[in-house]
């Protein structure tokens, strides 16, 4: 039997590989978005100790390999005996804290972007600090980082690679079981690949179109 005949025999594999990797991509990028909404939010505000306590949250999950924090939560969680913890929330805790720090970073310079004029304005006419948020920053906000979040939405589908690690049965994880059975290794990574290029194709193309009208955007205001 040659290699693509295998390949072709443990399809089903590949599919519930490539619906495994979907779900945790989505997923994840909702999470690792609300997070990330919220510690931008954190640090925009300059509150001293919410500051400091988000800052060093920043410099670990940014400084360390995310294998490492996926290894570490998996196994940290079956070491303390936490119930509940399975391969699949262990891999979503460590894309969303992972992922979630990164994205912060975006919204707190889309928050930041907004000219100071406006909130002092707006703090003038009387309206409270989570109005000024709401109906005057954040709509400016949004166009700015919509671009920039997607691309790292891209960064996300890559990542999702890495929970094959922890035994959390995604593409590779399927594709390392065919290669057991025999089949090549070039051929089955081959089709890895390719259903990798369909879950990330769409973003790209998302990002491209987002960034282009950024630039239009920015070609009119000047």
């Amino acid at each position: 039997m040659s290699s693509w005949e295998q390949i072709w025999e443990f399809r089903g594999l590949l599919l519930e590989g490539f619906f495994a990797t979907f779900v945790l991509t989505v997923v994840s990028i909702l999470t690792s978005t609300v997070l990330g909404f919220l510690v931008g939010l954190g640090r925009y505000a300059r509150v001293p100790i919410l500051g400091l306590l988000l800052r060093i949250y920043l410099e670990v999950f940014r400084g360390t390999p995310l294998l490492v924090q996926l290894l570490f939560i998996y196994f940290g969680a079956a070491y303390l005996q936490l119930e509940g913890i399975t391969v699949f929330i262990a891999a979503l805790i460590g894309m969303t804290l992972y992922q979630g720090a990164y994205i912060s970073e975006i919204f707190r310079a889309g928050f930041e972007s907004v000219n100071a004029g406006q909130r002092e304005a707006a703090t003038t006419l009387g309206m409270s600090r989570l109005s000024i948020i709401k109906n005057v920053v954040f709509p400016q906000t949004l166009p700015v980082v919509l671009a920039p979040l997607f691309g790292q939405y891209l960064t996300l589908v890559k990542n999702t690679a890495l929970a094959s690690v922890i035994s959390y049965y995604d593409i590779v994880r399927q594709g390392q079981v065919i290669i057991n059975h025999g089949a090549n290794s070039f051929d089955v990574y081959l089709v890895v690949a390719a259903m990798f290029f369909i879950i990330s194709f769409p973003l790209s193309l998302a990002a491209r179109a987002l960034e282009k009208r950024s630039v239009t955007r920015r070609e009119r205001i000047a």
